[in-house]
């Protein structure tokens, strides 16, 4: 058995990265950039007014000043600032030459139509320079990144309109057992529904993984050969669940060796999910989740989302909080990392949610974190700080 660090260090380090590909901007949300992105001009273009207002000299703020022009946004000015006068301007339109401050329009009167005196001449300028963002050239930016919204408005400023980008994993995801149906079936004598296939293939597509689902397996042998077999030679990556404890129907460490996949581990020090493998060969990769449903969420949150970001180029960080624990916390067995199913209180405290054990699928439903409960920590008291992450 091995750590949680070891496992997630044996899992992301080295891993080949996925080749590259160009796609739309309007295609990139969720994808990792392959390359740095350099603007192709300066931002802002030209000096901008950041207000609506009066563009003027600084040094003829004491006197009566005339209007020449109003310039819109997206117009050229068609007259230079002169002493004793000034143009009407409106937010993130070029400024004209000669003027040095933008006057808002509030801390000015119109004393006739062509006329304007400023109240306040203890004005900020209100210009917003040329190239004081970004300069034509700078790296805007950088590989690596989960595109987000953001990233993706900074792309659409530079042009950038044929992104390069890692290409999306490929995911199989299979269940194990003869006990599960499907959710449409009602479960007959000694049956339950495979909520684990649709809990995986949610949480890989919310990642932007292509995963497809591959059914269920039977507990046999030949069904697990023949499924596993045919999921590795199509996909990049296969998730199962189920079927690698010590049970007499748990073929599937067995089956892995005989597909020529390299079994790295088998057991993680981690509650709840210890009975965790995962396996590789070249880019070929299998991790295998316990079959409870908290478990197989739990390690896909800690390990397999980790790793499949990895491979697309991206070195994810989850969200983490230390906050304070809202009630004492005991446990009996301290001998495994602990990820417990957690919310955050409007309080800004920590509430463990209660549950039954690792097939208590409902407890995540209130669960918005995962709060850390390190080896060999058996009690916490109340008001002590815990490490969550957010989910």
């Amino acid at each position: 058995m091995i750590t949680f660090d070891e496992a997630h260090e044996l899992m992301c380090h080295d891993l080949p990265l996925n080749p590259v590909e160009n796609v739309h901007l309007a295609e990139t949300q969720g994808r990792v950039l392959a390359a740095d992105i350099q603007s192709d001009m300066d931002m802002p273009p030209f000096n901008k007014a950041a207000v609506d207002g009066y563009a003027c000299r600084r040094e003829d703020l004491t006197q009566p000043l005339q209007l020449l022009e109003v310039i819109a946004a997206g117009q050229q000015p068609r007259h230079k600032i002169t002493a004793g006068h000034c143009s009407k301007i409106m937010t993130g339109a070029p400024v004209p030459e000669g003027a040095d401050c933008v006057v808002m329009v509030e801390q000015t009167e119109t004393t006739d139509e062509l006329t304007i005196d400023i109240k306040d001449t203890k004005t900020k300028n209100n210009i917003a320079l040329k190239g004081e963002d970004i300069q034509k050239g700078n790296t805007v930016i950088r590989e690596g990144i989960l595109l987000q919204p953001q990233h993706i408005a900074v792309l659409a400023s530079v042009g950038a309109v044929s992104v390069p980008v890692y290409e999306k994993v490929k995911l199989c995801v299979l269940s194990t057992g003869d006990e599960l149906v499907e959710p449409e079936i009602v479960p007959g004598p000694g049956q339950i529904r495979n909520s684990n296939a649709m809990q995986l293939l949610m949480q890989a597509r919310r990642m932007g993984v292509e995963a497809n689902y591959g059914g269920i397996v039977a507990d046999s042998e030949e069904a697990c050969r023949s499924l596993i077999g045919e999921a590795v030679a199509k996909n990049q990556v296969v998730i199962l669940s189920g079927g690698i404890s010590m049970g007499d129907f748990d073929y599937v460490p067995a089956i892995l060796k005989e597909l020529g996949l390299k079994i790295h581990f088998k057991s993680i020090a981690v509650q709840p999910g210890r009975p965790s493998v995962f396996a590789s060969s070249g880019n070929k990769f299998v991790f295998a989740l316990p079959g409870n449903p908290v478990s197989s969420f739990n390690i896909f949150e800690l390990l397999a989302k980790p790793f499949l970001y990895k491979l697309m180029g991206h070195n994810y960080q989850p969200p983490r909080l230390l906050l304070p624990l809202e009630a004492d916390y005991s446990r009996r067995n301290a001998a495994r990392h602990g990820f417990v199913p957690a919310s955050i209180t409007d309080k800004g405290t920590v509430k463990l949610i209660s549950y039954h054990g690792s097939a208590h699928i409902n407890a995540l439903v209130w669960a918005t974190a995962l709060a850390s409960i390190p080896l060999n920590v058996s009690t916490i008291n109340k008001g002590e700080l815990v490490d969550v992450r957010l989910i």
